[in-house]
């Protein structure tokens, strides 16, 4: 019966604001993008993460601006607050996984395809460490 005694009627509750709604439907919508891009990045589906990583920015801007307005007012609920908090971080997770994985692709394609510019031997054999300069060997 104790674990009874916590749950309360829907009727006890305070009513939810339309204001409370539209946060809860904007966060919504920003977790459900979150989620649905790490599912891409996992699948590694380079299409997928390209439409999704566009949707939550737009989700994003839009659950921003809302919290932003009813911050302002003082209404965001703490549990809503909370939810946030967890979102940003995982965007801050994802954001920081995908720079990694930029960086070691970036690291791999140096090693493989050096750029231009950057000759590994002259036609002496060795780098050119300016051992010439005007067609005179210098030594």
């Amino acid at each position: 019966m104790a674990g009874l005694a916590a749950v309360q009627p829907a009727a006890l509750l305070p009513p939810a604001s339309a204001a409370d709604s539209e946060l809860e439907a904007r966060l919504g919508d920003v977790e459900t993008r979150l989620s649905a891009l790490g599912n891409a990045l996992r699948a590694r589906d380079a299409s997928a993460i390209d439409l999704h990583a566009v949707e939550l920015h737009r989700a994003l801007s839009s659950a921003i601006s809302h919290f932003s307005s009813a911050a302002r007012s003082g209404r965001v609920p703490p549990a809503l607050r909370t939810r946030l908090a967890n979102a940003s971080g995982q965007v801050a997770a994802q954001r920081e996984s995908l720079a990694r994985a930029t960086a070691a692709l970036d690291r791999a394609i140096d090693v493989l395809l050096p750029r231009d510019g950057m000759p590994l031997y002259s036609a002496y054999g060795n780098a050119d460490r300016g051992l010439f300069k005007s067609g005179v060997i210098r030594a």
